[in-house]
């Protein structure tokens, strides 16, 4: 899907992965989902690493907008292959610095994920986020955008699961509908899956 960037921002190169990881890591460490799932920011942090290397940076689409802001997609067709050594990756992190249980976790939210994952082919959100000092400035808006042009070109569907209800407006000024909401484990946050249909 070709995408019209704005001048700051471009495409992460696989070597990026640490500068995706980072942003995203800055940006869900209180994210209440990610902070039940693995209970630090630190062990946020670790698994947002992993997935950058080992999934949305290589796999995926990925984006940076200077060193504020950060986007992980997944085109359509394109599934997150999580192979055993990214596994091992990810739980060592999570033993160094996540909170007892945080893998058993991240593996149940994994498959309730894909239990409610729609079948039709879309452009999937996995994260959008940005630092801490770029919050409020316009950053998350200007990620979203490229993208969101780009499927309504094509006709192409986006999804997302919304982690933190104080998103919702933000996810609904682009035009996502919540489809479903479930709790990700016992005592757990809700997580809101949301769907968009191309203008």
């Amino acid at each position: 899907m070709k995408i019209d960037l704005p001048p700051a921002m471009r495409r992460a190169a696989r070597q990026d992965w640490r500068a995706v990881g980072e942003i995203i890591g800055e940006a869900f460490r209180d994210d209440p989902v990610n902070r039940y799932l693995f209970g630090t920011a630190e062990g946020v942090r670790s698994a947002m690493m992993v997935l950058a290397h080992h999934v949305y940076v290589p796999v995926g689409e990925s984006y940076l907008l200077d060193d504020k802001g950060a986007t992980m997609w997944l085109p359509p067709g394109a599934a997150p292959k999580f192979g055993p050594w990214p596994q091992i990756v990810f739980a060592l992190g999570q033993l160094r610095h996540g909170k007892r249980g945080a893998m058993k976790r991240a593996l149940h939210l994994a498959s309730l994920m894909e239990k409610h994952h729609p079948g039709e082919p879309h452009m999937y959100l996995f994260a959008i986020g940005t630092t801490v000092a770029a919050r409020g400035k316009g950053v998350g808006k200007a990620l979203m955008r490229p993208m969101l042009d780009a499927c309504d070109r094509t006709g192409t569907p986006a999804y997302l699961e919304n982690s933190n209800p104080a998103n919702h407006g933000f996810y609904t000024s682009f035009g996502f509908e919540k489809v479903a909401e479930f709790e990700v484990g016992p005592d757990g946050p809700p997580m809101a899956p949301m769907w968009r249909e191309p203008k």
